[in-house]
């Protein structure tokens, strides 16, 4: 089952351990939302505010990340195989490693 949350204020949620493939966030607040263990295979998170949400042991392949902003997410403890990002978020993936990334 493909679930949908438009426009939706999620903060303080948690979605630990859940089968959410193809889930879409459309402009939604997920503010420090547990998204720990979940499988969000192949969802899209469409102008979503990630500030603070938790991604850990996490299946994120083929995720569309492309204009969600505020996230922290840890590539060597999550599953991002063919997740899309931007360019300009890029750095956010690396910010463990302290690195000057200059254009």
């Amino acid at each position: 089952m493909d679930f949908t949350f438009e426009h939706c204020a999620l903060q303080l949620s948690s979605f630990r351990t859940l089968n959410l493939k193809k889930t879409r966030f459309l402009n939604c607040k997920l503010n420090e939302v547990d998204f720990t263990k979940t499988d969000l295979t192949a969802s899209v998170f469409e102008k979503c505010d990630l500030e603070g949400a938790t991604f850990e042991h996490t299946i994120l392949e083929k995720v569309d990340f492309t204009t969600a902003f505020n996230f922290n997410i840890d590539p060597e403890i999550n599953r991002l195989k063919n997740a899309a990002f931007t360019l300009k978020e890029l750095p956010k993936l690396l910010r463990k490693y302290q690195l000057q990334i200059k254009d």
